[in-house]
C-alpha cells in the first residue's frame, strides 16, 4: 500500500502534563494505521517522551521524529515580570547535531528561563540553532499572535528573524485551523505573509488527544490541570473538539487552497534523519592519580584491600581477582567502580553509615577489596557473572545503601566533587493510577468528594491493579456500571488512567557525565531547584548512561542510633563490621521470633517462618528472605525447603552432579545464581552463557527459551548427560527461574538482618529506643514497640519538658519518650525546647516555659499537646486540666516578658514575678479522668 502523502508534524503525548491525552503507543499505532512515513513529538518545553517515542516508533516500522513545542520569551529569558507571557515555537531535529542543540535548549529553557514556564530566547535561538527546523506553531505562536493583534509589520520582522535564525530552508510558517474564531483570520494572513517572505508554508494539526471523542475526556484532564471542574464556565478550555489526530483527508479538505503545506509536510519529513545512536556506553571519566590509568588503578587498590582481607592469597583468590579484572579492563568499566568506591569513601569518612551490599554487587571481589562492598563473595559461594559478563555487556548497576538521615550529604558530595554540571538525578514521573484518576477525574466531575472517596476505596489495593480489572474483580463496581454518572465516570478515567501526572525526582538515581551533563541528556529543574535528567532510568539506560543508585535505608539509620546510645550509656562502640556471626544469643531471638525492629523480619509471616525453620546459623539465615516472597509461596516451594530441612521430606536431586550445587538449601533452588552453576556443571555453560539461561528463563518467553535450550541440551551430550535427563532438567530450571532471588542481595541484606539481631540481643533498652525513633511518625508502630518493651520488662517513662530530646533516650534501664514523638509537636519546637532549657536550666513551671519559648516556634497547639501528654508533670503546680485552663494567660504573660526584655523595660514584673505559679492561682477545674489521661 502506498504511503499517505502527509505526516503529522505537531503533536502532544501525555508528556505535555495535564495537556497533552496521547498515549505514545496510541499516536503510533493510529500513524501507522494511516500509512503515513513519519510522526513527530513535540510536546509542550520539554522532550521527556523522546526516546520512548522513538522506540515505539522503531517497533512499528515507522519514523519518529523528535521535536518540541519551546516557549518563548519576548525578550530575554531571564526578564522573569507577569507580563512576559512566551510564544510557542516548534523545532524538530534533522540530525544529530540538531538533537544535540534542541536538547541544550530545553535544559537552559529549566535551568536559567523557567518563569511559570521553561523559556528559551532569541540569544538561545541564535546559538543552539543549527540541525534545528522550525515551525512557527500555532496561535499562540509570535508570528500568528502578530497578525491576529493586526501587528503586520511585527508579524514580517519576527517571521524574518525566524528565517535568518534558522536558514531559509529551515522555517516554516505553520498553518492550523481547529474552528477557532482568531485562526479563521490569521490562517490566510499567515499565508499571505509566508508568500511575501518567500518561507514555505506547513500544514499541522494541534494534537492533543486522537480521536475527536476523546475530547471530552480531554477537556476533564485541563480541569485536572487548572483545579477546576468541567461546569465551571471561568476554566480554561480549548475552544473546540477538533485538535485530534486527523486523517489526510480532513486535513486535505481543510487546507484546499493550500495544497503545498500539506506536501511541505513530506519535505520536512525527508530533512528529519535524526536517530538515537545504538548500543552506545556512556562512560564517565574519573580523575585517577597522575601515572596511572583507570585499570591500573583499581588493580593497585584491589590488591591493597586483598592484602588488608586475607592472611594468606590462595590460587582460587589471585584467579578470581585476574579474571574480574580482566572482565572490567575488557568492558572499561572501571571508572563507575572507581566513582562507587570514591562515593562510599566519603560515606565513611563523614560518619555516614554504609550498607555492607545491595544488589549483584555483592558478588564481586574487587568491589570487595576495595570497599564497595563489605561481603566476601568467596567465603559465600557468589558469583560475579550475575553482575558483570562479557556475554551480555551492560554497565555495572550499583545500588548503594546509606543512612536514610544523611542520604542527602552523599548527594551533595557526588555534585561538589564530580561538578554540579557533570551530575544529575533522575525524573519519575507520579502517573494516574486506578485509585487516584477516580479521585482526579471525579473531583473534575464535580461529583460529591466523599461519593468519589468511597467509589476509589473499592478499588483494591494491589500493585498494577487497573480499573478493567478491579471492576471485573468487585461486584459493587459493576452494579456502578449500571448508573449513568458511574460509568461516565469510569469512561473518562479509564481513557486517562495511567498517564503522567507530573514529574518528581527518582529517590534514588544519580548519574554522572564526563562532560557538562547538557550535552548528552536534556535536563529539567525540579521546584526545589534540583536538576535532573529529562528521562527516567529506563529510558537512559537505552541510550547507554548509566546510573549510581544512592538509596536511603531506614535500617542503617537505626542501627546508627544503636551504637550511639550504646557508646552514650556504655562507653563502647560496637565494631558491626567484625562481629562473629555465630552467635547464640542473637539465633535465640532470631528461633524465638522476637523480631520487631530487625530488619526484613518484623512482619507476621516472617515470624511463622522463623519458628518453623528455627536458623541457628548464617547459612540458615539466608535463605529465609529469599523464599518468603509471593513466587516460592504460591508454588509450594517454601513449604518444600522447610519440609526437606526439617526432615519431613526426603532430600533428593536431580541429578548427582547437582548436589555440591544444592547441598545448601536441601536440594531446592532458591536463588538466580544456582541456576547459573547449573547451566555451568550441566551443560558446561561459562557462567556468562549461564546468565543468558536465567534471564532467559526469568522472562518465561517462549520463544527466548527454546533458544537456550538447544545449546543446554548439546552441552549435557558432550557431558555424556542423556537428552531425557537434560530435558528434564531444564524443564524444571525454567519455573525456580522465574522466582530466584538474588543470593548476593539477599546475602547482603542477611548481613544487616544478623546485626539488628545482634544489637536486639545485647543491647534491647537501646535498641527498643532507637526502634521507637525510627517509627516516630507512625503511632500504631510506635505502640507496638510500647507493648514488646513491656514484654521485655523494660520501662517506659512519659515525654518531659526537662529531661526528652528530640529522639527516644535511655535513662539508666528506662526508656524516656522523645518529645518529636508527640503529636504536633513538630522538630524546630523540639530544637527551640532543648535549646532554652540548656541556655537556661530547667522550667520550673508552665508560666516559666512560656516566658523563655519563643511562641512563633512554640505555639499553642503544641503546648497543648505536651500538657496532655504529661510533659509538664514533673515540674508540678498544677495538674493537666488546670494547666490546660491557663494556657492563654501563660502565653500573655510569656510575650509581654519577652517583649520587655528586647526592648530592655524593667516592669513591675521583675518586682512581683507573675511567672511563678504561687502569685498566679490556676483555674478551680476538675482533674482529667484516667480515661482522659490516656
Amino acid at each position: 500500500m502506498a504511503q499517505t502523502e502527509f505526516v503529522h508534524l505537531h503533536n502532544h503525548t501525555e508528556y505535555s502534563l495535564l495537556d497533552g491525552a496521547c498515549r505514545i503507543s496510541d499516536i503510533i499505532r493510529t500513524a501507522k494505521e494511516a500509512d503515513m512515513p513519519a510522526v513527530a513529538i513535540t510536546d509542550h518545553g520539554n522532550v521527556f517522551g523522546a526516546l520512548e517515542f522513538y522506540q515505539e516508533a522503531k517497533k512499528k516500522g515507522i519514523k519518529a521524529i523528535i521535536g518540541c513545542e519551546l516557549y518563548v520569551a519576548p525578550s530575554s529569558r531571564f526578564d522573569k515580570t507577569p507580563q512576559e507571557k512566551p510564544y510557542h515555537l516548534v523545532v524538530l531535529a534533522k540530525n544529530e547535531t540538531g538533537y544535540k542543540n534542541l536538547i541544550e535548549l530545553v535544559s537552559m529553557a529549566y535551568i536559567e528561563g523557567f518563569y511559570y514556564k521553561p523559556r528559551v530566547d532569541r540569544e538561545l535561538l541564535n546559538q543552539y540553532h543549527d540541525g534545528l527546523i522550525a515551525l512557527s506553531a500555532c496561535i499562540q505562536g509570535e508570528v500568528a499572535a502578530c497578525l491576529i493583534a493586526n501587528q503586520m509589520d511585527k508579524a514580517k520582522r519576527v517571521a524574518s528573524e525566524f528565517k535568518d535564525i534558522f536558514g531559509s530552508e529551515n522555517f516554516y510558517i505553520e498553518l492550523q485551523y481547529h474552528g477557532l474564531s482568531d485562526e479563521k483570520k490569521s490562517v490566510p494572513e499567515l499565508a499571505k505573509l509566508a508568500k511575501q517572505l518567500d518561507i514555505p508554508i506547513v500544514a499541522t494539526n494541534d494534537c492533543h488527544y486522537i480521536s475527536k471523542d476523546d475530547s471530552s475526556a480531554h477537556e476533564v484532564m485541563l480541569a485536572i490541570q487548572t483545579g477546576k471542574t468541567v461546569d465551571d464556565p471561568g476554566r480554561f478550555r480549548f475552544g473546540s473538539d477538533e485538535f485530534h489526530f486527523r486523517s489526510l483527508d480532513e486535513m486535505q479538505a481543510l487546507f484546499a487552497d493550500y495544497p503545498k503545506s500539506i506536501s511541505n509536510t513530506l519535505e520536512v519529513n525527508e530533512k528529519c534523519q535524526f536517530e538515537f545512536e545504538a548500543d552506545k556506553i556512556l562512560i564517565p571519566d574519573y580523575q585517577t592519580p597522575d601515572g596511572l590509568d583507570a585499570d591500573s588503578y583499581i588493580e593497585l587498590l584491589s590488591r591493597e584491600g586483598l592484602n588488608r582481607h586475607y592472611s594468606s592469597i590462595t590460587p582460587e583468590i589471585e584467579d578470581r581477582l585476574q579474571y574480574e579484572l580482566g572482565i572490567i579492563k575488557k568492558t572499561g568499566f572501571a571508572p563507575f567502580f572507581l566513582f562507587a568506591m570514591d562515593i562510599v569513601n566519603f560515606a565513611r569518612s563523614k560518619s555516614i553509615r554504609v550498607g555492607p551490599g545491595r544488589g549483584s554487587a555483592a558478588g564481586s571481589l574487587v568491589a570487595y577489596t576495595i570497599g564497595i562492598t563489605n561481603i566476601d563473595p568467596l567465603k559465600h559461594g557468589l558469583v560475579f557473572e550475575r553482575f558483570l559478563n562479557l556475554e551480555r555487556i551492560t554497565p555495572p548497576d550499583f545500588d548503594l545503601d546509606f543512612d536514610a538521615q544523611r542520604r542527602g550529604e552523599v548527594v551533595s558530595h557526588i555534585m561538589e566533587k564530580f561538578g554540579n554540571e557533570k551530575v544529575a538525578q533522575i525524573i519519575t514521573f507520579n502517573r494516574m493510577t486506578a485509585r487516584a484518576v477516580i479521585r482526579d477525574v471525579g473531583r473534575a466531575l464535580g461529583m460529591p468528594l466523599d461519593e468519589v472517596d468511597s467509589i476509589a476505596k473499592l478499588i483494591p489495593k494491589e500493585l498494577s491493579i487497573t480499573l478493567d480489572k478491579a471492576i471485573e474483580s468487585v461486584p459493587e463496581l459493576q452494579t456502578m456500571m449500571q448508573d449513568q454518572d458511574k460509568a461516565r465516570l469510569f469512561k473518562i478515567a479509564k481513557s486517562l488512567e495511567g498517564m503522567a501526572r507530573n514529574a518528581s525526582v527518582h529517590a534514588a538515581g544519580v548519574v554522572v557525565f564526563s562532560d557538562k551533563a547538557s550535552k548528552f541528556v536534556p535536563l529539567f529543574r525540579t521546584s526545589n531547584d534540583e536538576i535532573v535528567v529529562q528521562y527516567d532510568k529506563m529510558i537512559l539506560e537505552k541510550i547507554g548512561v548509566n546510573k549510581f543508585d544512592i538509596l536511603g535505608l531506614d535500617a542503617l539509620s537505626m542501627i546508627d542510633n544503636v551504637l550511639n546510645l550504646i557508646e552514650k550509656n556504655h562507653n563502647i562502640r560496637i565494631d558491626l563490621d567484625n562481629l562473629p556471626l555465630d552467635d547464640k544469643a542473637t539465633y535465640d531471638i532470631l528461633c524465638e521470633a522476637r523480631t520487631l525492629g530487625i530488619f526484613q523480619l518484623g512482619g507476621q509471616g516472617m515470624v511463622d517462618l522463623l519458628l518453623r525453620l528455627q536458623p541457628r546459623t548464617f547459612e540458615d539465615l539466608i535463605p529465609i528472605v529469599s523464599l518468603y516472597r509471593p513466587g516460592p509461596i504460591e508454588s509450594g516451594m517454601l513449604d518444600e525447603y522447610v519440609g526437606r530441612k526439617q526432615g519431613t521430606i526426603p532430600i533428593e536431586y536431580m541429578h548427582p552432579i547437582l548436589e555440591p550445587i544444592l547441598k545448601d538449601t536441601y536440594g531446592t533452588i532458591i536463588y538466580q545464581e544456582q541456576v547459573m552453576k547449573i547451566g555451568r556443571e550441566i551443560a558446561g555453560f561459562t557462567l556468562g552463557q549461564a546468565d543468558i539461561l536465567r534471564r532467559a528463563m526469568g522472562k518465561k518467553i517462549m520463544s527466548e527459551l527454546e533458544k537456550q535450550r538447544v545449546p543446554f541440551l548439546d552441552g549435557a551430550k558432550a557431558k555424556g548427560i542423556s537428552p531425557e535427563i537434560a530435558n528434564f532438567i531444564f524443564d524444571q530450571l525454567i519455573p525456580f527461574a522465574g522466582y530466584g532471588f538474588n543470593q548476593s542481595h539477599t546475602t547482603a541484606y542477611a548481613l544487616i538482618t544478623y546485626q539488628t539481631a545482634y544489637l536486639k540481643a545485647h543491647f534491647p533498652i537501646e535498641f527498643m529506643a532507637a526502634g521507637m525513633t525510627n517509627e516516630k511518625e507512625n503511632t500504631s508502630e510506635v505502640v507496638r514497640y510500647v507493648k514488646e518493651c513491656q514484654k521485655m520488662g523494660i520501662e517506659l517513662l512519659p515525654p518531659d519538658i526537662n529531661e526528652s530530646y528530640t529522639d527516644f533516650s535511655v535513662s539508666g534501664n528506662r526508656i524516656r519518650f522523645g518529645l518529636s514523638a508527640v503529636k504536633n509537636v513538630g522538630v524546630n519546637a523540639v530544637e527551640a525546647i532543648v535549646s532554652a532549657r540548656e541556655k537556661n536550666g530547667n522550667f520550673t513551671s508552665l508560666f516559666d516555659f512560656c516566658e523563655k519559648i519563643d511562641s512563633k516556634v512554640v505555639n499553642r497547639k503544641c503546648i497543648e499537646s505536651l500538657i496532655k501528654c504529661g510533659a509538664f508533670d514533673s515540674c508540678g503546680g498544677g495538674h493537666r486540666a488546670q494547666l490546660l485552663e491557663a494556657i492563654d494567660m501563660a502565653m500573655e504573660c510569656g510575650q509581654k516578658a519577652q517583649k520587655d526584655k528586647e526592648v530592655g523595660q524593667v516592669s513591675l514584673f521583675d518586682a512581683f514575678d507573675c511567672f511563678a505559679e504561687k502569685s498566679y492561682e490556676l483555674p478551680n477545674v476538675p482533674k482529667m479522668s484516667d480515661n482522659e489521661l490516656l
